[in-house]
């Protein structure tokens, strides 16, 4: 008797290390799909995490990124980056010049998390990350957004969102980072300027001395202010600042590089890169953080909110499911022809719509008629054969 594949299907990376391998081996999007036999937009896909592989194409997909996997760990055995060459750093020699493929990158690991107790729960597991992670992670959102309450709120709906989908960020290879992308989208969404307590940043009085870095990157793109954060202020390696931003790796490359010409312009003793890099985490970890939601009260907003939205979905499938049902019971059995519309007709005289005065002639008429007998001479009679 054989077991179904459908019960127990094969284990896959992340959605972010299919992708980073594949960028590490140098492989094309394109190759990929044509080993499996998918097109493009699949493998784009699943590499974001829109879709997952089912059956055979499951087997095949895991089977490549294993061997992937293997060839570069047995490339680079150690994966500490050299100390004086990083990732997408410019050469003197060769200004702005891109490798025409993505040559293998070591990956820096994620920030440990707090040790848990054996049999936490998933509330603590929570818990403790939300104490690890929340006040960074605010700190991040404010250079990139400039507004204090917005990082706050941004980095609290993205812990909402991760205790939604708790199964999935607890499994995740980088929870912070999966919480991170999640807090750096909502922050940077353009619907903010919309709402007239996030129109501007904080003003100079509201935060203090407020650096001349900080001014820099507000007037960068989103982008490049995104790739910027991410690789110089904290360190991730080219792929995976690829991979946060949805952008391949000679497009986030270019967006650091110009990101850096950008800043370089408005503050020229910030053109050395590692100098750069310093005053980005000299200036995250100098920004002031506001006073947290408890995560417990996180976990019960969360909960409470999810309750309303399936309550209110209820009820429009109710509404809709009452409405559907009005309009099959009201609605005719059979079809009804419609009456045209009426036409004028020429040459035909208007009806009157009561009785007329008679004429002198017509009363003479009538007398003569009512004074005949009815079988007089005079009356024409049918005769019947």
């Amino acid at each position: 008797m054989t077991r179904s594949t459908t019960d127990s299907p094969v284990p896959l990376p992340p959605p972010k290390e299919r992708r980073r391998l594949r960028e590490a081996k140098g492989l094309k999007e394109e190759q990929v799909a044509a080993a499996i036999g998918v097109t493009r937009t699949t493998i784009r896909s699943w590499e974001t995490g829109r879709t997952s592989p089912q059956g055979r194409r499951r087997e095949l997909y895991a089977k490549l990124l294993a061997a992937i996997d293997e060839e570069l760990s047995a490339a680079s055995p150690d994966p500490a980056p050299p100390p004086d060459v990083r990732p997408g750093q410019r050469s003197p020699a060769r200004p702005r010049v891109l490798p025409p493929k993505p040559q293998p990158a070591p990956r820096r690991p994620p920030a440990p998390l707090p040790s848990l107790p054996p049999a936490s729960t998933p509330g603590e597991a929570f818990d403790a990350l939300y104490a690890h992670a929340a006040p960074a992670l605010v700190r991040q959102t404010y250079l990139l957004t400039g507004r204090t309450e917005l990082s706050r709120e941004s980095v609290e709906r993205a812990f909402h969102l991760a205790w939604q989908r708790w199964p999935e960020v607890a499994v995740d290879r980088d929870p912070v980072g999966w919480v991170r992308a999640v807090a750096y989208e909502y922050a940077m969404s353009p619907w903010h300027r919309m709402r007239r307590a996030h129109r501007h940043p904080d003003s100079p009085q509201e935060t203090g001395n407020r650096p001349a870095l900080l001014d820099a990157l507000q007037e960068l793109p989103p982008p490049y202010r995104r790739t910027l954060l991410l690789y110089d202020g904290l360190g991730l390696d080219l792929p995976d600042t690829a991979a946060e931003t949805e952008a391949s790796t000679p497009a986030a490359a270019n967006r650091l590089l110009h990101a850096r010409d950008a800043v370089a312009g408005r503050l020229p003793e910030l053109g050395d890169p590692e100098l750069l890099q310093q005053q980005l985490r000299a200036l995250a970890g100098a920004v002031p953080v506001p006073r947290m939601t408890p995560a417990a009260t996180v976990r019960a907003t969360c909960e409470r909110r999810a309750v309303v939205w399936t309550r209110v979905a209820v009820a429009a499938t109710s509404l809709i499911v009452a409405a559907t049902a009005i309009t099959l019971i009201t609605a005719p059995r059979h079809y009804e022809r419609p009456v045209p519309p009426g036409q004028w007709v020429e040459g035909v005289p208007a009806p009157h719509p009561g009785p007329q005065l008679l004429s002198q002639k017509d009363r003479m008429l009538r007398d003569r008629l009512n004074a005949e007998p009815a079988k007089g001479p005079n009356r024409l009679v049918p005769q019947l054969r």
